[in-house]
């Protein structure tokens, strides 16, 4: 890639339209059109235009059933980069009012939230810390599960399964908690048996997760982490 290219695929995420839309899709799903032209309060045709070229740019992929397109982030790599920019950009100053709903949102995505298929905000820093306090994973030369993480990820049944290229243990620097959490192949599989497990849930119409009182005590059992660290 030479300077030319890098500075078109840079310009895809500099518009304020496009990167609420990338935003959006964090959250891992895929959204039509239709929905992305509401979040980013544009109209349906610059929508389609917007995503037109963040298809063609190779950040978004598309999926058609019948007569609806959908569009979902190119993978986990595209997903790492929209959260390393967020982090990086740093919080608000426009100085607009906030809404007491949108106050409240904000705090919810704070508190703990899923980055593409992982835990993020102070939930995914405090796994993450407390995964590196009891010797499973570490991260002095970037992360790495140890083998006493491989074990505990066995033990609980969570499936290590290597797809592609992608690492088994990456660091995604958090935007909220402006540290790295727990992303790759781990993070997703721990993200999901949280999810499915019960441990957490959705909440909200965004990315916000929360800690239920069965995940409160699975935590503090498997990875002595306090009900109030998450709360």
């Amino acid at each position: 890639m030479g300077a030319s290219e890098l500075a078109a695929f840079a310009a895809l995420f500099a518009e304020e339209s496009r990167a609420a839309m990338l935003l959006a899709l964090l959250d891992g799903r895929a959204w039509t059109a239709g929905e992305l032209a509401r979040h980013a309060r544009v109209a349906p045709s610059t929508a389609t235009e917007h995503l037109g070229k963040l298809v063609a740019g190779g950040v978004l992929t598309e999926e058609r059933q019948g007569r609806h397109r959908y569009v979902r982030l190119a993978g986990p790599g595209i997903a790492h980069l929209v959260e390393e920019l967020a982090a990086r950009a740093g919080p608000g100053t426009d100085g607009a009012p906030r809404s007491l709903a949108a106050v409240n949102a904000g705090r919810a995505m704070a508190r703990g939230r899923t980055c593409y298929d992982h835990l993020a905000g102070r939930l995914g820093i405090t796994v993450t810390d407390a995964l590196t306090a009891r010797g499973l994973l570490r991260q002095d030369t970037g992360f790495a599960l140890t083998d006493r993480g491989l074990a505990w990820f066995s033990d609980l049944g969570i499936p290590l399964v290597r797809k592609g290229r992608r690492p088994l243990a990456r660091g995604c620097l958090d935007w909220t908690e402006r540290r790295p959490h727990l992303a790759g192949t781990a993070g997703a599989a721990l993200c999901a048996h949280a999810l499915d497990s019960g441990w957490c849930v959705r909440i909200g119409s965004e990315r916000a997760v929360k800690v239920t009182p069965a995940g409160e005590r699975a935590l503090w059992r498997e990875l002595g982490i306090e009900a109030g660290a998450v709360r």
